[in-house]
């Protein structure tokens, strides 16, 4: 396989996971209006099982302190208990992600990332950003979203390839690998939606004894960030009001509509003792959100640069090493992007991103069988990415194994369908006598 072939293949390989609508009328479980809605519950939730599992891999899996994540499920779950939706299954977790964001699966499955984490300051502040969360599986605001045809279609990026030219060479391959990032189901809310979703986790907020305004103070967090770091902003607040237009909304309604709620506590102390895993690592996560901003604009030897402070800064971070590992492969450095990806696999050998790059390096290098195994594991680790079956029917296919590459190639088409990666399994399967 040459230079050429490979990254036609990797181009070939990107695709993501759709879902599938259906519509009918529900009533809104906030307004108790009939609305038109594209998915059931039991959708939502089959959805949310699907696709969120990628998602949280994408951003780097869940942070392996198990006090944090214990700690945002307990606050978590407080507002799903008093949300017009209650019966939902909610879970919550932080996730290793850099940038500033967090997002809802509409079967409850919320994450906030370790980025938006370090900027707060106390818990009422993390209660105002999890209810907006809550609000929106509350409100049901995917399969609304859905009925109105703007389709509910979660990112699933989770280890898949991302290319948009075979061209310009490896950078474009992998750059892009997870940057869609958190929240790419949030971009297809309208600002409606955004805004119901911040009243409603205000009440959810003061019903839990929290002060709300925390909700304010998270919103002045979301406008300086913008402002002072703006690439660092998840893609979920491309489609939320403006930032000051939210301020001042919670603003008022905390003087005009939560008066009596004024002296509920903030619980700085305890967000601080409960979050310092996280933000111990503030100085790392800043450096490799500026790594992050030059791979966006594929300055590929400034982003390792600021890949290999950050890694200096805290070597056991798993964030850190997959992201330098990605900045060499983009230059081609094929060996120390590896060793990289393998150092992940061991800092944290239950998420499925580094192995699935790891796959990649060593397809890349020819080392056809390692580079099967590392794909077979990361199915059987987050099964449902369909560029997994073609990489691993490319590898088969080198390994000179036809028939066991021909049944990956057909496994690939009875779930895409159309694309580049699917137009070379079919040409295979046709050129073998399969078809």
């Amino acid at each position: 396989m040459d230079r050429r072939e490979f990254l036609w293949l990797m181009s070939a390989a990107g695709v993501g996971l759709s879902t599938g609508v259906m519509h009918g009328c529900a009533t809104d479980p906030v307004s108790g209006k009939t609305v038109l809605v594209g998915m059931s519950q039991p959708q939502e939730i089959s959805i949310d099982r699907q696709q969120s599992p990628h998602q949280f891999s994408a951003d780097y899996g869940p942070v392996q302190d198990a006090g944090v994540g214990d700690y945002l499920s307990g606050v978590g779950q407080q507002l799903a208990t008093v949300s017009h939706r209650p019966d939902m299954p909610y879970s919550f977790r932080a996730v290793n992600a850099n940038h500033v964001n967090a997002y809802a699966f509409p079967g409850g499955s919320i994450g906030v990332t370790r980025g938006i984490l370090v900027e707060m300051e106390n818990e009422a502040e993390l209660a105002g950003l999890m209810g907006h969360e809550v609000g929106h599986v509350a409100a049901r605001h995917a399969a609304e979203q859905a009925g109105k045809t703007l389709v509910a279609q979660a990112a699933v990026v989770g280890g898949a390839i991302y290319a948009e030219s075979q061209q310009a060479g490896l950078g474009n391959v992998i750059g892009g690998l997870g940057s869609f990032g958190a929240g790419a189901l949030l971009a297809h809310y309208s600002r409606n939606n955004e805004r119901e979703s911040d009243k409603l986790g205000m009440g959810y907020m003061a019903q839990t004894g929290h002060n709300p305004e925390g909700m304010a103070g998270l919103m002045d967090v979301l406008r300086s960030k913008n402002k002072s770091r703006p690439s660092a902003m998840g893609l979920m607040f491309s489609t939320h009001p403006p930032g000051e237009e939210r301020y001042r909304t919670a603003r008022r309604r905390t003087t005009e509509e939560y008066s009596a709620y004024s002296n509920a506590p903030f619980n700085r102390e305890r967000f601080m003792d409960e979050t310092a895993p996280i933000h111990r690592l503030k100085p790392t996560i800043l450096e490799q959100q500026e790594g992050e901003k030059e791979m966006s604009r594929q300055a590929f030897q400034a982003a390792e640069s600021h890949f290999r402070s950050a890694v200096a800064m805290t070597p056991s971070d798993y964030t850190g090493n997959v992201l330098l590992g990605k900045s060499l492969m983009a230059q081609e450095r094929i060996k120390e992007a590896d060793r990289f990806f393998e150092r992940a696999k061991g800092i944290y050998p239950r998420e499925a991103q580094a192995r699935h790059l790891s796959g990649i390096t060593k397809l890349y290098s020819g080392k056809y069988e390692v580079a099967h195994e590392e794909f077979d594991r990361y199915e059987q680790m987050l099964p449902g990415n369909p560029s997994t079956i073609f990489l691993k029917a490319v590898a088969l296919e080198n390994m000179r194994e036809r028939r066991a590459a021909a049944e990956e190639y057909y496994r690939y088409l009875q779930q895409v369908n159309q694309g580049k990666a699917a137009e070379y399994s079919h040409q295979r399967l046709q050129q073998w006598g399969y078809l």
